[in-house]
């Protein structure tokens, strides 16, 4: 069997939440089935660590596919061409994005629709590529995957999708988040926040992730406390980040807040361990890997009562309204003052991280292309 994959988010050192799920499913899924060919193209020069075994071929199209105008010609232009070339039995598209312009039976991983209900968070180019093709992609899909409950319901409802034509298939934890010893958590205090305690998100810095109102509930806890806890920012700046700023610069303990920006991976677990808790208060998620994470870490978990982060949190986190401030900081009050609950929650998330698994993840997403292939046959 022929398998061309979609791997334009395989950047060495980048890994976001599509990254890490095109990472993890791959790696897997071409070691355990070494009598198929897996065609990895890329927009770009890759990293030879991607390429997980020698029944993977590199394919390096252009243009680097990074711009909408760009991502228009690599899929409607550059991709087919490929395509017609290798003659796969299936193209596998780990974030979604398809091809109008090719025959080739076609899998679509969509993990959220956030663009539809937020468009306004991304610039206006992006925005109209995806209103224009979108809904197409979804429609063309001869399967489509997607990381939760939550978002096959947001996919059957937006884009009038038959239900039958969805599976969902969960996220999962890298390997690289596990508990730190005393001794670690108190190296990573030293290192992050002078020796302090401190709560921390890890994301990107987007608008849904809500980071601007974290901020001012950090702000009514710290009134509350008037302790030397601090918070800890994870993660690079993205489009619109205004209202970050602006609630920065009026707030009371700016020396409280910490921006690390991007972490290499042999750090972040470091960050997340050392924590009092994880606040992931996004108000628009697909799924909520840091929220995973945090369990394979046991780090104890502030989250959204809304989207998909119930699903994944289960019985594990603490829940809070992310449109209200009073409801995250009394969040952060319970997990700061209560160490009973702090150790609830951490062995809670001790078995709820079970539940998500790559290995199990990988396996359906396997049964998925050969159900897929065998329909043509």
């Amino acid at each position: 069997m022929k398998i061309a994959v979609n791997t334009r988010h395989l950047i060495n050192q980048k890994l976001g939440g599509i990254g890490w799920f095109t990472y993890e499913i791959l790696k897997r899924i071409v070691i355990d089935h070494p009598e198929n060919e897996f065609f990895f193209i890329f927009d770009r020069p890759y990293h030879e660590k991607f390429i997980f075994s020698k029944n993977v071929i590199p394919i390096v199209i252009f243009p680097p596919a990074r711009h909408p105008i760009l991502w228009y010609w690599w899929f409607e232009h550059s991709l087919p061409k490929i395509l017609e070339k290798i003659k796969p039995d299936i193209f596998l598209s780990m974030d979604g994005y398809l091809s109008l312009n090719t025959t080739v039976k076609q899998i679509a991983v969509i993990h959220d629709l956030s663009f539809e209900h937020y468009p306004l968070h991304f610039k206006w180019i992006e925005r109209q590529y995806h209103l224009q093709y979108s809904r197409k992609f979804a429609i063309k899909a001869d399967r489509i995957i997607t990381v939760s409950e939550y978002s096959k319901l947001d996919i059957i409802k937006t884009y009038n999708i038959n239900p039958n034509k969805i599976d969902i298939v969960y996220n999962a934890s890298n390997s690289i988040y596990f508990p730190l010893t005393q001794d670690q958590k108190k190296l990573a205090k030293e290192k992050y926040a002078e020796g302090n305690d401190y709560f921390i998100y890890i994301g990107a810095l987007l608008p849904r992730k809500n980071i601007a109102r974290l901020l001012k509930a950090f702000e009514k806890f710290k009134d509350q406390n008037q302790n030397k806890v601090k918070l800890l920012i994870v993660g690079a700046k993205f489009f619109n980040t205004k209202d970050i700023a602006l609630t920065y610069k009026k707030h009371s303990y700016k020396s409280d807040i910490i921006f690390t920006g991007h972490l290499p991976e042999n750090e972040i677990n470091m960050a997340l361990g050392g924590s009092i808790a994880l606040t992931y208060i996004s108000y628009f998620e697909g799924f909520g890997i840091p929220i995973v994470e945090a369990f394979n870490a046991e780090v104890p978990v502030i989250t959204s009562n809304i989207s998909s982060m119930p699903e994944v949190a289960g019985d594990a986190a603490l829940l809070a309204d992310p449109f209200s401030i009073d409801s995250i900081a009394n969040a952060m009050q319970l997990i700061y003052s209560d160490e009973k609950l702090r150790n609830e929650l951490i062995e809670k998330g001790r078995i709820r991280k079970n539940v998500f698994s790559w290995n199990i993840s990988a396996d359906k997403v396997w049964h998925i292309i050969q159900n897929e292939v065998n329909k043509i046959n």
